[in-house]
């Protein structure tokens, strides 16, 4: 198991996140691999409601439109927390429990209203401006995590997430970035390498937080 000591020796750096992601994506690939079929899967049905309301039945637009939204926050959304929760256990390296992937829904409310406020909050700041919606978006990047694995309230998780994104913005910008040409070498494969490019992408995601959070338990704890 990935002790915090040895998650605090890491840097947080996006090289140390996909270093650590890559390795954890080797050795619990299946697991790793079931995630993202799951997620995959979920999101079908908003790939079929836009094909339906845009391309067979315009007409339809709002009826599918509003069931879009509200399948991804009250559906897509808690099921997507309960996958961050599995990945992030893998890269801690500890025992993997397939069953956390429906743990949105032992903390519902709380899951959606976290959704909702990080979605509302990162969505004014790109209507008004782009760029304070993806710094937005950079700051409030672990509050996932947060609801799952400190079990924090909605509004606490952003407040938490905003203090220990503080000083690593430019990381998780830079990792963000690092998806697009690590998924267009993953396409170059014949499509095959897309798989192993998107759980890496999400490996890494949870293991900055990981590497952050265990930092910040060492500071406060010495």
């Amino acid at each position: 198991m990935e002790t915090i000591e040895s998650l605090q020796n890491l840097r947080s750096t996006a090289g140390s996140a996909y270093s650590l992601g890559w390795k954890r994506m080797f050795k619990y690939f299946l697991y790793a691999f079931l995630v993202i079929v799951f997620l995959g899967m979920i999101n079908i049905p908003i790939g079929w409601t836009y094909e339906i309301e845009h391309i067979h039945f315009p007409i339809m637009f709002n009826f599918f439109g509003i069931f879009t939204v509200a399948y991804f926050f009250f559906v897509v959304a808690p099921l997507q927390y309960g996958a961050k929760k599995v990945l992030l256990n893998i890269i801690r390296g500890g025992e993997i429990d397939m069953k956390e992937l429906f743990y949105g829904f032992k903390d519902y409310l709380n899951i959606v209203l976290a959704n909702l406020l990080m979605s509302a909050i990162i969505g004014i700041g790109i209507v008004f401006l782009v760029v304070p919606g993806i710094i937005l978006a950079c700051r409030l990047a672990f509050v996932p995590y947060l609801v799952v694995d400190k079990k924090l309230d909605a509004v606490k998780a952003v407040e938490e997430s905003w203090r220990m994104t503080r000083g690593h913005g430019w990381t998780i910008f830079l990792m963000a970035l690092m998806v697009i040409p690590i998924g267009i070498a993953g396409l170059a494969t014949l499509g095959v390498g897309i798989i192993f490019s998107i759980i890496w992408a999400n490996l890494a995601f949870a293991a900055i937080y990981a590497i952050v959070l265990a930092k910040k338990e060492n500071i406060v704890s010495v």
